[in-house]
């Protein structure tokens, strides 16, 4: 198979789709997205569907904002130099950190659109969350999604795994994401599963959205 090939959103992500589209903006004009959850727990792949499904939104990704030397001390620049312009309804300009060569790069547009997804550990921060329309978290222990995180980088990720995990623990000590998460989203064989989260009004055990496959076998 053609590494580069994904497959066509499933019918919970485009219904998850339309439920963006109706809901009110809270960035100015852009229904901003949060997609959050712990490393390795499926979220960029899952935020490739769904802007799939809104007609190619655009995707900001966390790992361009934080840096070896701040894995989450960047609310700051991200306010600055996304959020506040977005906000008044102008195109967004951040300069993306580049890992291997260890420093920020050249600075990158982020235009206005109807939805823009902020996918990555801690989109769904306190600082955050007053501007965004909604919040997904990827429900997948921390243990499990770490694990397959370290599986899928490799022996040459090892040491940053070994610094990233007890990172992300005080992190989310600190500022947790999931007791304010609108829905959670769950990873199946085919597709993905969307049900209410803990700030959702309708109850934790009901689907919002279909299931597109029975649960993933771990």
């Amino acid at each position: 198979m053609n590494p580069s090939f994904r497959p066509a959103p499933g019918p919970a992500v485009r219904d998850l789709a339309a439920r963006i589209r109706s809901l009110p903006p809270a960035c100015g004009p852009v229904r901003l997205v949060g997609v959050d959850g712990h490393a390795g727990s499926g979220k960029s792949t899952f935020a490739e569907q769904l802007a799939a499904a809104l007609d190619g939104a655009p995707v900001l990704r966390l790992d361009d904002v934080a840096s070896h030397d701040a894995l989450f001390d960047w609310t700051g620049r991200l306010l600055d130099q996304v959020i506040e312009p977005l906000t008044q309804g102008r195109t967004a300009h951040y300069a993306p950190y580049d890992w291997r060569a260890r420093r920020f790069g050249s600075p990158r547009a982020l235009p206005l659109a109807p939805v823009i997804l902020v996918e990555g550990v801690g989109a769904g921060r306190r600082a955050l969350r007053p501007h965004l329309t909604l919040l997904l978290w990827m429900e997948l222990p921390r243990e499990e999604a770490w694990a397959r995180g370290r599986s899928r980088d490799g022996e040459e990720q090892r040491e940053f795994w070994d610094a990233w995990v007890p990172a992300e623990r005080r992190h989310f000590a600190a500022d947790p994401s999931r007791p304010y998460a609108d829905l959670l989203v769950r990873q199946r064989e085919k597709g993905y599963e969307v049900l209410a989260g803990p700030a959702g009004t309708v109850g934790p055990d009901q689907p919002l959205t279909h299931g597109d496959g029975p649960p993933a076998v771990c």
